[in-house]
């Protein structure tokens, strides 16, 4: 693009069934590019054209801007947003940087915001200085004015785009997301122009802005609290049952699958006021959004330790997994069994991968919750045929651990307020003993449970239900 013509030798024309040189030189630069060019004078196909010689390979660009500005720097170019969908870094280095027409770099960190180095295209100032250190980049006044200006030339041709046809920027959202949502995460003036077209997306693919959204939950998805609750999912076909369940409670979920969701969510939970995301498999349904104080499962204790032991021995072992089994009364037409996941510890857990600093969470396992309505009566039909199973044998079993826990209490109530010391040896002896024999006896109720749990098909197939 260098604005003098090199030529390399005549141009040739096919002459008598042969290659024949003539006397015109062949010019082998485009003197006059795309970007010293009005943008009046231009159509489309001149811009898709220019796109395909500068990135011969490339889908086709989603759109363009042209940047043409005499004050107070001089900056031109063209700005084009490719289809992007995985790896941010691999598509970095794709601005081509010129210094009037002459070629200085690709790498334009420092002069175009971090999060539109994502784009592809040409820019071209006689203001950059062709010295393009890093540390002089940094400190350079006019660096900075251009980094502003084609921030905010981006968000307004967005807008515009939003404002003009919807319809159409609704359809390239999937594409333009990761440049909005890294924009908003990494540049706050962005964020304040972006969340009025940023968009969101439920699972029945409508796209929403900030605004209408809250406008269309605020009803339905505020909990006892007052806090709004966005519930989310990852992914529309495995978390299928857990969307059904919420979309029957007459909610509505989002769909937040893109590889930055994990950092928006939780931005967007610092920006909204009184607001909580959670994802859809993070608790039962009653729980996800909690209009009253919580219900107990109406079993007694012991019960509820006999349904816990029974479907932990029969829970698979994976490696660095760990599951708690719980009892809830969630009503006769629930589901019957479901595994959930702490929306904190998970969160957590996937920021690690993406943000230096938490591999403390990434090492920790994976916690879930294996949720047992006691109401349905499959669960119940369990608990009953355990009791009439195992009754026999757990008797002598629960009648030691009765008498050992009333000893426990004793002693252990006998040492409140005591320092170390003032504890006789021989307390101290019998307490750890007696605690020694009820870690046995409940090993012994937990092998008796297990092996009956072995032989029962339903509960089997109710884990691999959940």
């Amino acid at each position: 693009f260098l604005p003098i013509p090199i030529a390399f030798g005549k141009k040739k024309e096919w002459k008598d069934g042969k290659q024949v040189e003539t006397n015109e030189d062949n010019v082998i630069n485009e003197t006059y590019p795309l970007w010293t060019r009005k943008p009046v004078e231009l159509k489309d196909e001149d811009y898709k054209k220019f796109y395909r010689e500068l990135y011969p390979m490339a889908d086709e660009p989603l759109f363009w801007i042209h940047l043409n500005v005499d004050y107070p720097f001089n900056l031109t170019g063209i700005l084009y947003f490719p289809k992007v969908k995985s790896n941010i870094e691999l598509q970095k280095n794709k601005i081509q940087l010129y210094c009037n027409q002459v070629y200085v770099t690709d790498s334009v960190e420092g002069i175009v915001p971090d999060f539109l180095t994502l784009l592809h295209g040409v820019i071209d100032s006689p203001d950059i200085p062709l010295n393009v250190s890093r540390s002089y980049l940094q400190s350079d006044s006019n660096v900075k004015k251009i980094s502003t200006y084609i921030s905010k030339k981006v968000s307004d041709r967005l807008q515009a785009i939003f404002k003009n046809d919807r319809k159409e920027f609704e359809e390239k959202w999937d594409d333009l997301k990761i440049f909005i949502n890294y924009g908003m995460l990494t540049q706050e003036e962005f964020y304040e122009k972006a969340n009025k077209f940023a968009l969101l997306k439920d699972t029945d693919d409508k796209y929403y802005t900030y605004e209408e959204y809250q406008s269309l939950i605020k009803d339905n998805q505020t909990d006892k609290d007052g806090n709004l609750i966005y519930l989310y999912a990852t992914h529309a076909d495995e978390q299928y049952s857990y969307i059904d369940a919420a979309k029957n409670k007459g909610y509505n979920v989002l769909l937040m699958d893109g590889q930055l969701d994990v950092a928006m969510v939780s931005m967007l939970e610092q920006k909204f006021e009184k607001s909580r995301f959670t994802r859809v498999d993070s608790d039962v349904i009653d729980r996800l959004i909690a209009k009253e104080e919580r219900k107990d499962a109406s079993l007694e204790v012991g019960q509820r330790d006999i349904l816990s032991s029974i479907f932990r021995s029969q829970l698979p072992q994976m490696k660095k997994v760990k599951f708690n089994v719980e009892t809830q009364s969630l009503g006769e037409t629930g589901t019957p069994i479901m595994i959930t996941q702490s929306e904190y510890m998970r969160r957590m857990k996937e920021m690690a991968n993406i943000q230096a600093g938490m591999s403390f969470y990434g090492e920790m396992p994976d916690m879930f919750n294996l949720v047992l309505n006691v109401d349905h009566k499959l669960v119940k039909q369990v608990l009953n045929d355990a009791d009439n199973s195992c009754k026999a044998a757990l008797e002598p079993i629960e009648t030691e651990m009765t008498s050992l826990n009333k000893r426990h209490d004793e002693l252990h109530k006998a040492q409140e307020g005591k320092k170390a010391d003032e504890i006789p040896q021989a307390e101290k002896d019998e307490l750890s003993d007696v605690e020694k024999k009820l870690a046995d006896e409940k090993t012994k109720k937990e092998a008796v449970l297990g092996e009956y749990a072995g032989g029962n098909k339903v509960i089997r197939q109710l884990i691999d239900l959940a």
